[in-house]
């Protein structure tokens, strides 16, 4: 048996979605909910999409929450430039 990762390294998987662009990431998503309301998989199985689904979820809220600073950074400088 393969010894878990430490919480502080990332896996593979948690590396591979790193680099996901936010509409790959939703899409991935909604993929892994969709196999998880489906049922049918043993709990291993199920553990782990549960886990990719975390992680995609994650690269999701980075995303917006990017997006969202870039929109309150452009309206900031639009206030000072109307002043």
């Amino acid at each position: 048996m393969l010894p878990e990762p430490a919480e502080d390294q990332p896996t593979d998987d948690q590396a591979e979605i790193a680099t996901f662009g936010y509409e790959r990431a939703r899409d991935e998503l909604v993929n892994v909910v969709r196999m998880l309301e489906q049922g049918g998989l043993d709990l291993d199985e199920s553990l782990t999409l549960w886990e990719r689904g975390e992680a995609l979820a994650n690269r999701c809220e980075q995303h917006l929450a990017g997006a969202r600073k870039r929109v309150e950074d452009a309206l900031s400088r639009a206030e000072v430039d109307g002043e």
